[in-house]
């Protein structure tokens, strides 16, 4: 006679994986709950491109990536949100000899966010007062925080930017925070150059989103089916950071 489950011995089938898993393109779309996945990667998405552009009108200085994309677009015929798609394109090229595996979540990302950066860029308009220009900074930087959460927790593959930190981790050895550090540096250093605004904002995001983001993963990470062959917790790789 087979045992009825109880609550103390749940049924495997309603078992389900609240970690990240490393998720393959295929795997991704087997792993379950679709609705609420892709629901949750489209308004992180959004709120990821509505959320840059409040730290760059804020004009109390970009994200470090930000910084690159402002400068890029003083100097080529693009607008920023298209600089943001084209380095996410660019960035993703430096996959292929990573050995990086991209997913639904990493091809939407390299366009969402600069199409949705754009429109919020046409409608937001650069405050005046300088208290409302911190309000926007801070309030742009914690929202940033959270749209992170979500688009890395619907478990569709880390962002352009995410791939090539973790990449190099792997491929050289050297922890996730120097080469987080060196790309960002890198990057701020070249969009300084090209003109790209760097202030109290640039250093409020690079120490403030990693923590926020942190803080709210577990809450946004969509559970998965536990009888997926694929939502097995990633090994050996850090917390992606956002894009």
């Amino acid at each position: 006679m087979t045992s009825c489950p109880t609550l103390d011995d749940p049924a495997p089938t309603a078992r389900r994986d609240r970690r990240l898993a490393a998720l393959g393109p295929v795997a991704q779309l087997r792993a379950g709950r679709l609705p609420r996945r892709l629901g949750q990667l489209a308004v992180g998405l959004t709120l990821y491109g509505v959320t840059l552009a409040m730290v760059i009108r804020a004009t109390l200085g970009n994200s470090p990536w930000d910084v690159l994309h402002q400068g890029l677009a003083r100097y080529l015929p693009m607008s920023i949100g298209t600089a943001v798609i084209v380095m996410s394109l660019l960035v993703l090229l430096l996959w292929i000899p990573l050995r990086e595996q991209p997913g639904l979540g990493t091809v939407a990302n390299s366009f969402v966010v600069g199409l949705v950066a754009d429109r919020a860029l046409a409608v937001l308009v650069a405050p005046d007062e300088l208290w409302l220009r911190v309000l926007l900074l801070v309030g742009g930087v914690v929202l940033n925080g959270l749209a992170t959460a979500l688009y890395i927790g619907s478990q569709f593959g880390p962002g352009p930017r995410d791939g090539l930190m973790t990449g190099l981790h792997r491929r050289t050895g050297l922890p996730v925070g120097v080469v987080r550090t060196g790309i960002e540096a890198t990057v701020v250093a070249l969009g300084w150059l090209l003109g790209g605004v760097v202030g109290l904002g640039t250093l409020l995001y690079a120490l403030a989103v990693g923590p926020l983001v942190q803080l709210m993963l577990p809450w946004c990470v969509v559970e998965l089916n536990d009888g997926s062959r694929a939502a097995r917790p990633r090994r050996g790789r850090p917390s992606p950071r956002p894009r």
